[in-house]
């Protein structure tokens, strides 16, 4: 997640984070390579958020926990990792129409 694109933060605590993250974990995105390889790296993480939401269910019903702060944040982020890969892959969806659409 690239937080360094927050408008109106002025915490040094954010700006430290952002800059320690870095751009370390995006590629360049100047190719197709890399674009591609920018949205496997997202399923991945939407993967992962979706398994860490389903342990933390299955450590609350087996009564292993009794945490449910760490249940809702690991729901909040796989909502949220979800609907953005959903939404990037319906624009790769319209893209690929309009691609295919163009004359030659």
């Amino acid at each position: 997640m690239d937080i360094s694109k927050l408008y109106n933060v002025t915490s040094n605590a954010v700006e430290q984070a952002a800059l320690k993250a870095g751009n370390g974990r995006i590629e360049d995105s100047g190719n197709f390579g890399g674009f591609l390889q920018n949205a496997v790296n997202q399923i991945n993480e939407t993967n992962s958020y979706l398994q860490d939401q389903e342990d933390e269910e299955i450590k609350l019903a087996l009564g292993l926990t009794d945490n449910t702060h760490d249940l809702a944040i690991a729901q909040a982020k796989a909502q949220m990792s979800l609907s953005y890969t959903v939404a990037l892959r319906d624009r790769f969806i319209e893209a690929y129409k309009e691609i295919m659409q163009m004359q030659v």
